[in-house]
């Protein structure tokens, strides 16, 4: 399932900040067939509506800001450089004040709230800010080395794992079905292809400290999953279900030779898919279609 993001979260307040500014741009109205600036009109209503999709939080310091290309760098705690565009949608803030687009300068740390557009990330929001922000990074675990205590996790954002540190103090917990959760967790759910989301801060050093990692799925773990079935690409073996116990969307790959009457599905279908994590990715290894409850 594509749903591993880099995400670095802002702080309490901040937060509070974020889901304002997140607010705002969603209510951009719909797009005008003459797209002028907002600076020279006065008026954001000539916009198209912000890229849509799940936003994720990347944080740490903005470098070579370009005016004219509307795009910046970010180095982000535990990657590589990534650029990121921007335009008179985004809107920028310093220690919580909101300020001018014009305003953006290299900041030494910077929280920016974004979502793809395609194949580029686009700059939903930006606070810069005196002090480090916490974070928070989801993805698939690519490995752990317990002596240095590093652990490697992949993201979609980036060709390069994010690496992060552990405390000793590091707490590791699990999340999600019953059936996952009752067993006991720890460094041992550490493996390649665990889904995790670890909340940490950095350091002087822009090295990213965990403070808790969450463990969604382990490889061999299984799981099910029941509701509509939103996508289904028989070519490509892959569906996409929308579960109503969590309201969150899985994507979940499939072989249809193995898998008996897959064929036979339709969008809107109520299904119900048996599956085991595998690299990463939940795997169907049974799909049975359902009654629509009344």
């Amino acid at each position: 399932m594509e749903r591993f993001l880099a995400a670095l979260v802002l702080g309490s307040a901040a937060i509070t900040q974020l889901a304002v500014a997140h607010a705002q741009s969603q209510r951009v109205s719909e797009p005008k067939p003459d797209l002028k600036s907002a600076t020279e009109s006065g008026n954001l209503t000539v916009l198209p509506p912000a890229p849509g999709g799940k936003s994720t939080i990347l944080g740490g310091e903005i470098r070579n800001v370009d005016p004219v290309l509307d795009q910046f760098t970010l180095k982000v705690y535990g990657q590589r450089p990534l650029k990121i565009l921007f335009d008179e949608r985004t809107q920028v803030f310093r220690n919580g004040t909101r300020i001018p687009l014009r305003d953006l300068h290299p900041e030494e740390h910077a929280s920016v709230q974004t979502v793809l557009d395609g194949g580029n990330i686009f700059a939903l929001s930006i606070h810069t800010l005196s002090q480090a922000p916490e974070g928070e990074c989801e993805g698939a675990v690519v490995s752990y080395d317990a002596i240095a205590r590093e652990l490697a996790v992949r993201s979609n954002l980036s060709r390069e794992p994010i690496k992060l540190l552990l405390r000793d103090q590091t707490q590791i917990s699990r999340e999600g079905q019953q059936s996952f959760t009752a067993a006991g967790s720890g460094v041992s759910d550490l493996v390649n292809g665990s889904l995790v989301v670890i909340r940490f801060e950095a350091n002087g050093k822009g090295q990213a400290i965990a403070n808790h990692v969450t463990v969604l799925a382990r490889p061999g773990s299984n799981f099910i999953f029941s509701g509509k079935l939103s996508s289904f690409d028989m070519h490509s073996g892959v569906l996409v279900i929308v579960d109503p116990r969590d309201d969150k969307t899985y994507q979940i790959s499939f072989d249809p030779a193995a898998i008996p009457g897959s064929g036979d599905l339709h969008v809107g279908d109520q299904i119900r898919v048996d599956a085991t994590l595998d690299n990463g990715r939940y795997k169907a290894t049974q799909i049975t279609a359902q009654t629509p409850q009344p």
